[in-house]
């Protein structure tokens, strides 16, 4: 429930306690539990167009526990499990930017041997030959208009 009086909607984003959304209630009580901790698993923001009060991060996935009993859950280990799943969280977007690394570095690899390509050959070749330019973007096809 956000108050009219706002300029912006408040963002909970990075808040630990808070009320379950409606379809999480729901969720829970077709599975027959009470009791639920969840926690957000985040990364880098691809881009600079995040509108969240946690700029430059986007949510990846949850980390979510449930219990068919009331639960406490002392405040240690909550801390505790929010740390693991921080943690989690940059090996994660570690392991996202090196993968992202791998595809730029591939890409620029096969740039590379497609101007080689142009300079020595007919510009036909970037489409018969491999690598052509079809390796370069994700696509299942592609034109090339040569006078």
């Amino acid at each position: 429930i956000q108050d009219k009086k706002l300029a912006q909607p408040l963002s909970l984003c990075g808040w630990t306690l808070r009320a379950p959304h409606g379809c999480h209630a729901q969720y829970m009580s077709n599975m027959g539990s009470v009791a639920s901790l969840v926690m957000s698993v985040t990364i880098n923001e691809d881009d600079d167009e995040s509108g969240s009060d946690q700029k430059g991060r986007k949510l990846w996935g949850l980390v979510v526990c449930h219990h068919t009993n009331p639960r406490f859950v002392p405040f240690p280990l909550r801390y505790a499990c929010e740390f693991l799943v921080q943690v989690f969280g940059i090996q994660l977007n570690k392991e996202v930017e090196l993968a992202a690394q791998a595809r730029e570095k591939h890409i620029l690899g096969t740039q590379t041997v497609l101007c080689d390509m142009l300079l020595r050959d007919a510009p036909i070749g970037i489409f018969t030959q491999s690598p052509n330019v079809m390796d370069i973007v994700k696509c299942d096809g592609g034109a090339l208009y040569y006078k």
